[in-house]
């Protein structure tokens, strides 16, 4: 038995196991007397053991958070189409926003979030695993850490833009502001919502041209397809004219066309004319609206103006010298 006491005893534990020798080599060197298999047992019940602590522990531990975001994912999903969870959408109107019987928009806003934060946790979680293990292994952790706080500042000031992309797109997924197929207006591009991601939104304008515009480059947004819409027209016929009778001649017009097979599907309640919107010496216009389905306002309104054109003729009621059947403005709220 090797002791503290037999100072040869003594210098071949510090040559095996070092001034702080584990079980394991004290053990080993104990038993075979062999200077190199002590050391390879310190060895391996040092850095390797601990090594292999920290890349199970990781991988579990990333397994688990995972596994709670995909739950949580789940349970988002099961709120949009349960009352059970109808204090959450209260309490929090901008993520469980109900927006049709199935909300296939929460749902699949709630997985690209649940994706996010997947991808956060895992590189997170190996990013301090590394440094652990290279701590294990001896490294010096000083100049590595103080390089890379001088490079993340670097990094950090040069990709502000690409930071505050990354949050803008976040905050969007989760109040719901757009999604895929929605048509908006972000200020310098308008059109078709193709993809949303936490960077970039890419937009397909009327003419087929594809706008890619950075999300923190985005003020203001007007979404033009979501929940319902309004189909608006202003309808000129000749100052002159009888304007009661025209006013009801486009309320029959409005409302054969909503019991049409071609708008009805799309069409939410009846029609309404609002009255005398303009008077002047070239002519009047009377607005006609209507609320229909997200995304179907520009049908049904080009389905009205075929259908008023025809019964304003059918009546005999004069139109202007130039004669036209326009879109209204932005509808009032009510």
């Amino acid at each position: 038995m090797l002791g503290q006491a037999d100072p040869a005893d003594a210098a071949l534990l510090l040559e095996a196991c070092g001034d702080k020798p584990g079980v394991a080599c004290r053990a080993v060197l104990d038993w075979t007397g062999s200077v190199g298999l002590a050391e390879t047992a310190d060895w391996l019940t040092g850095p390797v053991s601990q090594i292999f602590v920290v890349l199970v522990g990781a991988f579990l531990l990333n397994r688990v958070l995972r596994r709670m975001i995909r739950r949580f994912a789940r349970r988002v999903e099961g709120a949009v189409e349960s009352d059970r969870y109808s204090r959450w959408r209260d309490r929090t109107p901008g993520v469980f926003l109900n927006t049709g019987e199935v909300n296939l928009r929460a749902a699949a806003r709630a997985q690209t979030i649940a994706a996010v934060l997947r991808s956060i946790c895992t590189g997170v979680i190996w990013t301090f695993a590394l440094i652990y293990i290279l701590g294990a292994l001896g490294m010096n952790l000083g100049p590595i850490i103080a390089g890379a706080g001088v490079a993340g500042v670097a990094l950090g000031f040069g990709a502000q833009s690409l930071v505050k992309d990354f949050l803008s797109g976040m905050f969007m997924l989760i109040e719901d502001q757009f999604g895929v197929g929605d048509v908006i207006d972000v200020g310098e591009a308008s059109g078709t919502v193709e993809l949303v991601t936490l960077r970039v939104t890419r937009l397909r304008d009327q003419n087929g041209t594809v706008w890619h515009v950075p999300n923190g480059e985005i003020r203001r947004v007007g979404n033009k397809s979501q929940q319902w819409a309004r189909a608006v027209l202003d309808v000129a016929v000749a100052p002159t004219a009888d304007l009661e009778r025209a006013a009801a001649v486009i309320a029959e017009a409005a409302e054969e066309v909503w019991a049409t097979d071609a708008a009805k599907p799309d069409v939410l309640d009846h029609p309404e004319v609002l009255g005398l919107e303009y008077l002047g010496p070239d002519a009047a216009t009377i607005r006609v609206q209507g609320r229909t389905k997200p995304g179907a306002q520009w049908r049904v309104s080009r389905l009205l103006r075929v259908r008023i054109a025809e019964k304003l003729t059918e009546a005999g009621i004069d139109l202007p010298p130039s004669t036209f059947v326009r879109p209204g403005g932005a509808a009032p709220t009510r």
